[in-house]
């Protein structure tokens, strides 16, 4: 079934996915896919990077103190925190192979890879964490 509305073309597949077409381009309007990569593909420059930002740093801490998923509002450092700013600062946790993120309902769900971590980088989470509780 396709429908017209001027120069936008809307049309349903039998899958139910729902696909726009603009002036030949197409452009899919469905679930969100998180990219994480897989174990062997953590590289310690990435975490590093991700882990230099006292924000994400924060973060991470309070993720690991849990124990278990916590949503991205709940996991933020500053309630007042923009939330382009906090998805900002998840996606790079999560492209750095830091946490996994799942979708439940509305909400994200993070949690710390940090079997993954440890087996890449023995102790370098709980050693970064240790110091910057020092400081």
């Amino acid at each position: 079934m396709n429908v017209r509305a001027d120069a936008w073309v809307i049309q349903w597949f039998s899958n139910s996915e729902l696909l726009n077409v603009f002036k030949g381009r197409a452009i899919y309007l469905g679930m969100v896919q998180f990219v994480h990569p897989q174990r062997e593909d953590i590289t310690l420059a990435g975490v590093l990077a991700a882990l230099a930002d006292p924000m994400r740093l924060r973060i991470v801490r309070s993720l690991l103190d849990e124990k278990d998923c916590m949503s991205c509002t709940a996991a933020a450092p500053c309630p007042g925190m923009a939330k382009s700013t906090l998805s900002n600062h998840f996606r790079i946790l999560r492209e750095a192979g830091l946490i996994q993120t799942s979708k439940k309902g509305v909400e994200h769900r993070n949690v710390v890879r940090e079997a993954d971590i440890n087996a890449r980088f023995p102790k370098l989470l709980k050693t970064i964490l240790g110091f910057s509780e020092q400081a």
